[in-house]
């Protein structure tokens, strides 16, 4: 009934930039938070920064001044502007979305399939 589809990875030199999108569609009735985590290799999945309906946004502090998280309501997608992308950097990224159904009207949490960064010389 939901499908949440990110685009946009890829292979970057360090210092350079990649732009990832996210866009939930089917039968959405409200759309609460959409954000971004990343999991490394080896590693737990973490945030990376969200975007609630209402409050403010948040950013882990590793990414903080290199990272924009933007979100277009009317087309119920979340962007992610990477800048001066490090190697550390380098992670599967995924969508996270909380929004309700049409049909059921209670809110529960999707996520994206997961899109490559790789920040490599």
């Amino acid at each position: 009934q939901v499908q949440v589809v990110e685009s946009g990875g890829g292979l970057v030199q360090p210092g350079g930039s990649l732009r990832l999108s996210c866009a939930a569609s089917g039968s959405i009735f409200r759309i609460y938070s959409m954000g971004w985590y990343r999991q490394a290799p080896g590693k737990q999945r973490e945030l990376v920064a969200i975007f609630p309906s209402s409050g403010s946004i948040s950013y882990a502090d590793s990414v903080k001044g290199r990272f924009t998280i933007s979100r277009d309501n009317a087309k119920n997608t979340v962007y992610l502007q990477m800048n001066s992308l490090k190697p550390e950097d380098t992670a599967v990224y995924y969508c996270n979305v909380a929004l309700s159904l049409v049909t059921t009207r209670v809110a529960n949490v999707y996520w994206g399939q997961g899109t490559q960064v790789t920040v490599s010389s």
